[in-house]
């Protein structure tokens, strides 16, 4: 049951996650709280190590999820359920484009869906930020400001994004240094 429960979100998932593999963030950030499969925090790790592998990253998400759910056969079922909808309908659409790729209601069609993508990334983004960069655990107990973020992970966060942004260091080399930091400092 478990494995048609995990294959129905995926695909709906799969179905409705305009925008690309971030775009999948909100509804695994849905799937974690109605299952309870993984956590929040887990999700990040998924996202990191999405982020580190070759391959769409909703799809790498998938498989990590599925497998974390259901071992490897969650994994491989996750992953063809996240992209099922995504053959289907683009094999419609592959059908139909020419024919009305000039329509003006198909261009503001896809004008409308890219601020929802964006905004869901963002939405995705700041959860994420949430568990790499704020101890709310840690907070609670001590109250103390300064026990709510967590000052190495946002240092990291700065060096990597001013490396990649202004001086164009290239994301492997990125992702190496990242997981070396962590190992250093304890992440």
């Amino acid at each position: 049951m478990t494995l048609i429960k995990l294959m129905y979100e995926f695909m709906k998932t799969g179905l409705f996650s305009v925008g690309g593999g971030l775009a999948t963030l909100p509804f695994l950030y849905a799937i974690s709280d109605k299952t309870n499969w993984f956590t929040h925090s887990d999700i990040a790790d998924m996202i990191a190590v999405a982020e580190s592998t070759p391959g769409p990253i909703g799809v790498n998400m998938s498989t990590f999820a599925g497998f974390k759910t259901s071992g490897v056969i969650g994994g491989v079922l996750a992953s063809f359920a996240l992209a099922l909808p995504s053959v289907i309908i683009i094999l419609i659409i592959a059908k139909f484009l020419n024919k009305f790729k000039d329509n003006p209601l198909v261009e503001r069609t896809f004008y409308g869906l890219r601020p929802a993508s964006i905004a869901m990334i963002t939405a995705a983004g700041l959860n994420v930020a949430k568990v790499a960069l704020i101890d709310l655990d840690a907070f609670s107990i001590s109250h103390n400001l300064n026990d709510l973020f967590i000052y190495k992970a946002i240092v990291l966060g700065v060096i990597i994004f001013i490396a990649q942004r202004r001086f164009k260091v290239h994301p492997v080399l990125l992702i190496a240094f990242a997981a070396i930091a962590g190992i250093i400092f304890k992440f």
